[in-house]
């Protein structure tokens, strides 16, 4: 049943719309044909493992499919597998056999799948969008380094020039590879890529000339909108980005939705440990416990 869930996605999301929309580029696109999902199954761990090399860097709806299509085949086949087979015999020998070891195993597939989704909840744009779910970390911190760049700039600043505190540029420098990138503290978070940002790179990044002339007004708006709306709200305290007067103290859907995944994939995990110890136990018959035959309570008076 898990394998068909996400194959079910798929094929519903191809029969829904032939547009797809790239967050990423900020562009709605045709969608190529449902085959070309399957092209490049080969090739799982380039093409769904996306640019940065794991799952959570995926940029296109294409790939979001393609990987539903690849997870969804491996359990369908997984499961197919497990029904004509039996256990190998280092498994039988190493691992327990019982109903609450079944329990444990389960509690900690689903505590590793919380972690993941929270991972891919906090920092994928392209599955959970911004303009749904609110910037991401990385994104409200791009986006005040770019409003900023955008005020001095109107105050007569040269960007492409200007040198912060530290001797590297204020306003922009090189990453690791060579492309321009925003300065100052965000230069952490320089391979994000926006919808409101990527009209602004060229093939070498950001493009100054683009930077100092094609700059949109609803650009503007979106970056301030994520700069004081970074997802670090508190429920009882002072929340926002530290240095930005203007923040909004709000928890926003991706703070809710990836803490959530955090603390319950944390607890499955807690649940999996209590429960694969006991499953241990029993099997090496020094379980312990209240003796259900002779507890106390069974002699006391009864309270009415």
């Amino acid at each position: 049943m898990t394998g068909f869930e996400p194959v079910t996605f798929c094929t519903q999301n191809k029969r829904a719309t032939k547009l797809r929309y790239i967050p990423s580029i900020g562009l709605q696109c045709h969608c190529r044909e449902f085959l070309s999902c399957w092209s490049g199954l080969l090739l799982f761990p380039c093409a769904y493992f996306a640019v940065g090399g794991w799952i959570v860097s995926v940029d296109d709806l294409e790939d979001i499919i393609g990987g539903h299509v690849w997870l969804g085949s491996i359990c369908i086949l997984g499961g197919i597998w497990h029904i004509l087979t039996k256990p190998f015999t280092w498994a039988r020998r190493a691992l327990v056999w019982s109903g609450e070891a079944y329990l444990s195993y389960s509690l900690a597939a689903i505590s590793v799948f919380g972690f993941i989704a929270c991972c891919f909840v906090w920092f994928n744009n392209t599955a959970y969008p911004s303009e749904f779910y609110g910037p991401t970390g990385p994104e409200a911190s791009q986006a005040q380094a770019f409003t900023f760049l955008v005020r001095d700039q109107r105050l007569g600043a040269n960007v492409g020039s200007a040198q912060g505190p530290t001797g590297l540029g204020k306003y922009l420098m090189r990453s690791p590879t060579g492309e321009v990138i925003f300065g100052g503290e965000t230069m952490r978070f320089w391979d994000l890529r926006a919808p409101w940002l990527e009209p602004l790179r060229g093939p070498n990044g950001l493009d100054l000339s683009r930077l100092k002339k094609d700059i949109q007004p609803w650009q503007e708006r979106r970056s301030a909108e994520y700069m004081t709306h970074a997802p670090l709200g508190s429920l009882n305290s002072v929340g926002g980005v530290a240095t930005e007067i203007n923040a909004v103290n709000y928890v926003s859907p991706r703070s809710w939705l990836a803490t959530s995944h955090f603390v319950l994939g944390f607890f499955f995990f807690v649940g999996h440990l209590w429960h694969a110890g006991r499953a241990r136990a029993a099997a090496a018959g020094f379980e312990k416990g209240i003796d259900r035959d002779f507890e106390p309570v069974l002699s006391m008076t009864p309270l009415n």
